[in-house]
């Protein structure tokens, strides 16, 4: 059957802020723009693209707050979710990290989710997430019991799966640790934005993200601390402090910058610092398709996107003494431009697109036979 004459819709945790998730969904959105789009809150001044999507949101929608602190409310994801009526969909698409995939569909209903991680908050990171909250001390001591709650759910809702699909191999590993189920991996793919690439690269590296503390930019600072090249980091968080007071200044933090901005740094920087764990991580991409090499922590997403001496190069310990010998390493290497360009163009969205809706048919005639 051809998935036109189907009526197909789109589940995801919320539309708050624009991130990698918020990125895949507008892809699917632009794939299937007459499926409505069900999430639990969106605000529209934040994450652009959906201005002509039929958008049906929770109760949230209508509290100020949870349109900028959506984290306050996750005790009613669950119940938010599994109160969505997507009776009359023949095909339900959830994008999930939290709550999405939670939704109920009727027996014949064929419900595919893009897992870009389970729930870290449930499993992995729990404990960070429960040091890290700014929360109230005493009502910090009850968020234990919460999570174990929320982490029986989380195992629960996962049978409601009919096919997981996981952004990298990654996250199709924790798919099956923590939920016991197989999945296939397709990875996420590059904005079709106009990447400048130029064999004229300055003399700074280059890092960028949220300033928390899982991006592991005190490692990058700890490190160019102890060297005497420039590093420009872009990006803000509420570590921005901290690590401003104890750098040095051959680092420069230069706040938000702007899309237009960034792909000029990418395109003059010698390689960008990719320290942290990340699940896929969009970044090294991005820095790719400018030409860019990376230098990238051996481990998690960035295993799938940066080939080792050809596009960049790895660092094996979260120290600072391995990222320099990484950086030292790397001053050796020599890397094509044109060959790390064409590597990141084969993230394309045409190439998630024909994957995505194989995937989607195959599963389908396979319920259906």
């Amino acid at each position: 059957m051809n998935l036109r004459n189907l009526k197909i819709a789109i589940v995801c945790d919320w539309l708050t802020t624009a991130g990698g998730a918020e990125k895949v969904i507008l892809g699917l959105h632009q794939l299937f723009p007459n499926a409505p789009i069900y999430t639990s809150v969106y605000n529209p001044e934040k994450v652009k693209g959906f201005e002509k999507a039929e958008i049906h949101t929770s109760f949230l929608q209508k509290i100020p707050l949870a349109r900028k602190k959506h984290q306050y409310f996750l005790q009613f994801m669950p119940k938010i979710f599994e109160s969505f009526d997507l009776s009359e969909y023949d095909i339900v698409i959830s994008s999930s990290h939290s709550c999405a995939k939670g939704i109920i569909v009727k027996p014949e209903t064929l419900h595919i989710s893009y897992c870009h991680s389970p729930m870290r908050y449930a499993w992995d990171g729990h404990h960070q997430y429960i040091n890290e909250y700014k929360i109230n001390s005493f009502v910090k001591k009850f968020v234990p019991f919460f999570i174990h709650n929320i982490r029986i759910w989380d195992r629960m809702s996962a049978d409601r799966v009919d096919t997981f699909i996981a952004n990298s191999n990654y996250v199709k590993n924790r798919i099956h640790k923590y939920y016991r189920k197989d999945s296939h991996v397709i990875h996420p793919f590059l904005d079709n934005k106009n990447y400048i690439s130029t064999n004229q690269r300055e003399d700074f590296f280059l890092a960028v993200g949220r300033l928390t503390s899982y991006k592991r930019f005190d490692l990058i600072v700890d490190t160019f601390n102890q060297l005497d090249y420039k590093i420009k980091i872009a990006g803000t968080g509420n570590m921005m402090n901290a690590l401003k007071a104890k750098s040095k200044k051959n680092i420069e933090f230069l706040g938000y910058v702007s899309d237009h901005e960034l792909l000029k740094l990418y395109s003059k920087a010698k390689a960008l610092i990719f320290p942290q764990i990340e699940d896929f991580g969009i970044i090294p991409l991005e820095s790719m398709a400018s030409g860019c090499p990376v230098i990238a922590f051996k481990k998690g997403g960035a295993l799938e996107t940066v080939i080792d001496g050809k596009t960049g190069t790895f660092f094996d310990e979260q120290s600072v003494d391995s990222l320099k010998n990484a950086i030292y390493n790397f001053q050796t290497m020599d890397f094509n431009t044109n060959e790390i360009i064409e590597h990141a163009n084969s993230f394309r969205q045409k190439h998630f697109n024909e994957k995505f809706l194989n995937l989607l048919q195959s599963e389908w005639e396979r319920l259906n036979n």
